[in-house]
Formats: structure tokens, sequence, C-alpha cells
């Protein structure tokens, strides 16, 4: 990520899909659950998300993107609620 470190701080930094339209995520002290939308951006497979969870046990919310990038890695960006955003690279477990 461009902007935080300590990103593992609570188990290992992930951003999971699952199904149509869910997922989770968990970063420094974020933990939430996903809203997604699949579709396309620049003509490459894309989803975009709203979250809602916690950050250092503060209810917080926001949203994002992702989309596939060379070598199979997730290139994306999250955005706090009326805070903070980020940029980031994920590669596949």
């Amino acid at each position: 990520m461009d902007q935080w470190e300590d990103l593992d701080l609570l188990e290992p930094a992930h951003i999971t899909f699952i199904g149509k339209d869910s997922g989770a995520l968990v970063f420094a002290a974020v933990e939430a659950d996903l809203d997604v939308r699949y579709g396309a951006r620049d003509g490459a497979a894309c989803a975009e998300f709203s979250w809602e969870g916690s950050d250092d046990n503060t209810n917080a919310s926001g949203r994002g993107w992702v989309m596939l990038g060379t070598a199979g890695r997730l290139v994306g960006h999250i955005f706090i609620h009326k805070g903070d955003d980020s940029g980031f690279v994920g590669e596949r477990e």
C-alpha cells in the first residue's frame, strides 16, 4: 500500500472476493465486509466495492476498486469515508 505501514497488524493483510457480490478485507487495524460489483475498466476485468467494518474498533466504511494487472496481480485503490486513501498491489496466495 502507498500510504499505510504495519499492514499485518491484526492478521496478514488480504482482500478476498466471495461469490457474485461479497468479500472481505483486512489491513492494518481495518476489518471489513465488501459489497462487490464486477465489470471492466480500460478493457480489463475489475471489481468495484463498498466496504463497512471497523478501524481500530471504531466503525468505518469506504469504497474501492481492483483490476487485474501484470503477472496476475491485483492493482487497486481503497478509500476510507471522509479519510485517507491508498493505492495497493496484491498478489495471489
